[in-house]
């Protein structure tokens, strides 16, 4: 029975019932003139051969398409029916039929499921081997390979078809549908046939998207506004409807003023991404043929696996500053994408085999991204795949490369193993691998990586598209890092080669909302006494990372991941080994009490004093250390033991709560 209800089966027992003449003959008018209805089709979809050969002795339609454009030709070639797909042929099937949905042809269908002898029965049948879907604009070839089917891989190049032949959607080749799928067996027959070992997927310009994307989003607003100035009562009787008010407001682009992050996409090998391009996993639009599982592109260009920021930090917040003047904007953080050889493609999915296969034949171990210059090995660390940059380092990878950001694949390690919790799938692999973080980090560290390289700007891809961390990391290095996930090791190690332990953040650019001004935006004169601290100086040092930096900000539970229950025992570290200032202050005036105060942690608050922190400091918001255990933030409930305990040290407490 198909979804319409009305399967063979039962208009054969409606005829049945009707065993009459006329009668009869009106019931299987109205049959035939069902749209959608094929009892062809449906039957090489059941796999009923015997039904498939009675039917076309009776001269039923052949090429009679089910709702979704599904032939009869088209499930023999998704099933591998090779006797129907002869029998369909020979009786004048149409082999350019297309789907509803993606112009899938039968060819692609029996490409994308590695059915080689239907295959070439189709092209024998004059089938387009170059035929594109709509969903992608990918051809049989990029399925063939995806699927790994060497021989249908070889009839297809042998029947025309470029090897390397690129899909619309990302401009990838079937190379890197291969790659992306470890299909050993296909790369092999591709690059016999001489596909490009350092061909590219096309780059994708964000911040020109981005800009283009608020014009047209501004734009929209305008009319609206028009539109609606029109329907008031108190309006002129004609309006144009494309002439705007000059303040009419400009529609936001998504939570804090920035568009969806994608992963940018996600896709079959991707887990990315990512996103996306930057550096992770994705998964491309699914162009899947109806009446079966959709068929996807191995990733978008890219794009990492991850997202955006938050508030000070991240795409979201970011964008809505940017709007306003202040700091970058989503485009600005990701930059570009894409640009990925098929050896990126392979080594963002973990697929060694094909890693291995594709560098014996040639590839290029250090050529990066064309999008953002990410590197091979940088690629696998910022997929967690330790195991493989381990690999590639042995096989000549530069540790010394970074993304346009500033990423080296050494902060990535640590970045990678303290990756923020998640609202959205993130990659995980780094939690499977043989080689640990550190022992990683040691490697790079012994061939030459530089401790103290800083990121020129916030990782886009850090948060994974929901930012709760309240954290700008422009400017970090890889013992900030390490500082900020609680890794007293990892910081250890780092000092051996060479880490600067007092290396601040940057101050971002730009004011972002709320930084160096009192609470709730008032503006007015700083309370903090603080001198002011120019665009690009000093940030966020070590030791507020280690505090708690970013718990006050959020409206939410903060996603930060760190090293179990080792908040003292890093601050202890950073004070009493590296004699780091327990009164040092940040960006915000905010001190390390502030900080743990935020966090309600009261063991660490007695520590600082102990060590002669400031208990009545106050932030340019105004904020005293009470108040950041006070609810400092909407939703986010007091500690009222950590308020009392600082009343009691001398601490002033505002009476702020915003959330009792």
């Amino acid at each position: 029975m198909r979804a319409d209800g009305f399967g063979w089966e039962a208009r054969r027992g409606g005829v049945a019932v009707l065993a009459c003449g006329v009668a009869l003959v009106l019931s299987l008018g109205a049959a035939r003139s069902n749209p959608g209805d094929a009892p062809l089709a449906d039957a090489v979809m059941r796999g009923d051969s015997a039904r498939v050969r009675t039917l076309i002795r009776q001269g039923m339609d052949v090429n009679a398409a089910q709702a979704d454009g599904m032939t009869a030709l088209h499930w023999a070639a998704q099933r591998g029916d090779l006797g129907s797909a002869q029998v369909l042929v020979a009786a004048g099937a149409r082999v350019d039929a297309l789907t509803r949905n993606g112009n899938y042809t039968p060819l692609h269908l029996a490409a994308r499921e590695g059915r080689a002898s239907v295959v070439k029965v189709l092209l024998a049948g004059g089938a387009d081997a170059r035929a594109t879907t709509s969903t992608g604009g990918a051809t049989a070839l990029h399925f063939a390979a995806g699927r790994g089917d060497a021989e249908s891989v070889t009839l297809l190049v042998d029947k025309g078809v470029p090897v390397d032949v690129r899909e619309a959607a990302f401009g990838q080749t079937p190379l890197m549908w291969a790659a992306a799928y470890d299909r050993v067996a296909a790369i092999d027959v591709l690059l016999k046939k001489g596909a490009g070992l350092e061909a590219a997927s096309r780059i994708e310009d964000i911040p020109k998207s981005e800009r283009e994307l608020r014009a047209e989003l501004a734009q929209r607003s305008r009319r609206v506004a028009a539109l609606k100035a029109a329907e008031s009562p108190l309006a002129p009787t004609t309006v144009n409807p494309t002439i705007a008010p000059s303040a009419a407001p400009v529609a936001p682009t998504g939570r804090g003023g920035a568009p969806a992050a994608s992963a940018p996409t996600a896709s079959a090998p991707a887990a990315g991404a990512a996103a996306p391009q930057t550096a992770t996993l994705t998964v491309p639009p699914a162009g899947g043929a109806p009446g079966a599982a959709s068929a996807a592109a191995p990733g978008a260009p890219g794009a990492p696996a991850a997202a955006q920021g938050g508030r000070g930090a991240g795409a979201g917040a970011a964008a809505a500053a940017q709007a306003g003047g202040r700091g970058p904007s989503y485009g600005d953080l990701i930059g570009n994408k894409g640009g990925l050889t098929p050896l990126l493609f392979a080594i963002r999915e973990g697929n060694t085999a094909s890693v291995e296969r594709l560098l014996a034949a040639g590839a290029q171990i250090n050529h990066v991204s064309e999008g953002d210059h990410t590197s091979p090995l940088l690629m696998a660390v910022i997929n967690g795949r330790f195991d493989m940059a381990k690999m590639l380092m042995a096989k000549g990878a530069d540790v010394k490369l970074q993304s346009d950001a500033g990423a080296t694949p050494l902060y990535a390690v640590i970045n990678t193993q303290w990756a923020p919790k998640s609202l959205y799938p993130q990659p995980t692999a780094q939690l499977q691998q043989q080689v640990s973080h550190l022992e990683l980090m040691e490697a790079m560290l012994k061939a030459g990586a530089d401790p103290n390289v800083r990121l020129k700007k916030h990782l886009w891809f850090m948060s994974y598209n929901f930012d709760l961390l309240g954290v700008n990391t422009v400017g970090a290095t890889a013992f900030w890092r390490a500082a900020y996930g609680l890794d007293v090791p990892a910081m250890r190690l780092l000092l051996k080669y060479g880490a600067d332990p007092n290396v601040p953040t940057i101050k971002p650019t730009g004011r972002l909302p709320g930084d160096d001004a009192p609470e709730d935006g008032a503006g007015g004169a700083d309370p903090s006494g603080l001198p002011p601290i120019p665009d690009g100086g000093p940030g966020v040092y070590p030791i507020h990372a280690a505090s708690g930096v970013g718990y006050g900000e959020g409206f939410a539970a903060n996603s930060h991941r760190h090293a179990p229950d080792a908040w003292l025992p890093t601050v202890k570290f950073l004070v009493e080994e590296l004699k780091q200032d327990v009164n040092a202050r940040d960006h915000n005036g905010y001190n390390t009490l502030h900080h743990a105060a935020a966090r309600g942690d009261n063991e660490l608050i007695q520590y600082l004093v102990s060590k002669g922190a400031d208990v009545k400091a106050i932030s340019r918001r105004g904020q005293t250390t009470a108040d950041m255990a006070n609810g400092p933030v909407q939703r986010i409930p007091p500690f009222l033991e950590t308020v009392e305990l600082l009343v009691k040290l001398g601490a002033t407490n505002s009476n702020k709560c915003k959330s009792c």
